[in-house]
């Protein structure tokens, strides 16, 4: 799974992250998607390939600037995610 953060400028309030939120939703297969108009951003769980032309063609259409992309590997944490490491 994969962790993409997205740096997002233009989101003023909640209403603006329900919006980013719905259209990662029914662009893209993912695990979960927040946003937060505080932090200018929009993080994506997933296990699908998005490419960042994808991410930014999507933040656009919104009427929101992309700032900057970053991808990390995930992985769940919690008690069940040592168990299966062993």
């Amino acid at each position: 799974m994969e962790k993409i953060t997205l740096k997002i400028e233009g989101m003023m309030c909640p209403m603006c992250e329900a919006h980013m939120n719905d259209a990662v939703r029914n662009g893209f297969d993912v695990k979960k998607v927040v946003s937060s108009h505080k932090d200018k951003q929009t993080i994506i769980l997933t296990e699908s390939k998005i490419t960042d032309e994808q991410l930014k063609a999507t933040v656009e259409k919104t009427g929101y600037k992309l700032l900057g992309i970053t991808r990390a590997p995930y992985e769940k944490k919690g008690i069940l995610s040592i168990l299966k490491k062993k």
